[in-house]
């Protein structure tokens, strides 16, 4: 059974300050809970399932827990701290420093919503960008919206925090494409094999700082009269043009 305490322990993760304390953060729901068993990183530190679960799931979960050397807890409390069936606690992953010699990358300047910068992780595991630069007024990826939004790529995907002008400036040469409205059409880039993306804030676009920086300027063709496109569906979209 889970205790009064774990529970309240739980719902403490919901906040930044708490995450960043622990080292932890928490997954909700059996799918993401099974994606992030699967992948190299994070360990589970804790796992918590609601009693009303069938058996089958249960099983297969405890067993996975219990390859990482981690035991399952069962409770019913668990249901009332998440509108999901289950989840559980994971360590923050641990990646070795990002390399930017080669592949594509991912720079986010601003993207604010959690739900946005979760998605974005997601599509950049899907078209194989491993690593992404996201300033530090974005949106915390371990955030439990965030979380649910990866659907378990952040323990595929690394996010580094840090001011884009800076950390791109010390990579001299790096090839940059930033998303704006007005740029070469993304079906003339062709696929890049080395360089990052940036993609801008929601509303506020790309600031002028990191935008000087840029060496190419690309844009998603407009033919309707949309005022402009969500950060993650522009990710989507571009990345699928120049990824590969």
């Amino acid at each position: 059974m889970v205790t009064k305490s774990q529970v309240k322990y739980i719902q403490s993760l919901g906040h930044k300050k708490f995450r960043d304390e622990e080292g932890v953060f928490v997954a909700e729901g059996p799918k993401i809970v099974g994606e992030l068993l699967r992948a190299p990183q994070p360990a589970a530190a804790a796992a918590v399932c609601a009693q009303r679960l069938g058996s089958g799931w249960r099983i297969s979960f405890g067993t996975a827990i219990r390859r990482r050397g981690q035991r399952i807890r069962a409770g019913k409390d668990f249901g009332a701290v998440h509108a999901q069936s289950g989840g559980g606690r994971f360590e923050k992953p641990s990646f070795p420093g990002p390399d930017w010699t080669s592949g594509l990358h991912l720079v986010l300047d601003g993207i604010q919503d959690p739900g946005n910068l979760g998605t974005i992780v997601r599509i950049a595991d899907w078209f194989g960008v491993r690593q992404v630069l996201a300033s530090p007024d974005s949106a915390d990826v371990f955030n439990p919206k965030a979380i649910q939004s990866t659907m378990g790529s952040i323990g595929r995907v690394q996010v580094v925090y840090a001011d884009p002008e800076v950390y791109l400036e010390n990579h001299p040469g790096l090839p940059l494409y930033a998303a704006v409205l007005e740029g070469k059409p993304i079906a003339e880039v062709g696929r890049v094999a080395n360089g990052a993306l940036i993609i801008g804030n929601e509303s506020k676009g790309i600031r002028p700082g990191v935008m000087r920086l840029a060496s190419h300027l690309i844009t998603i063709p407009r033919v309707g009269h949309a005022e402009s496109l969500n950060a993650a569906v522009a990710t989507g979209i571009i990345l699928s043009h120049i990824a590969g």
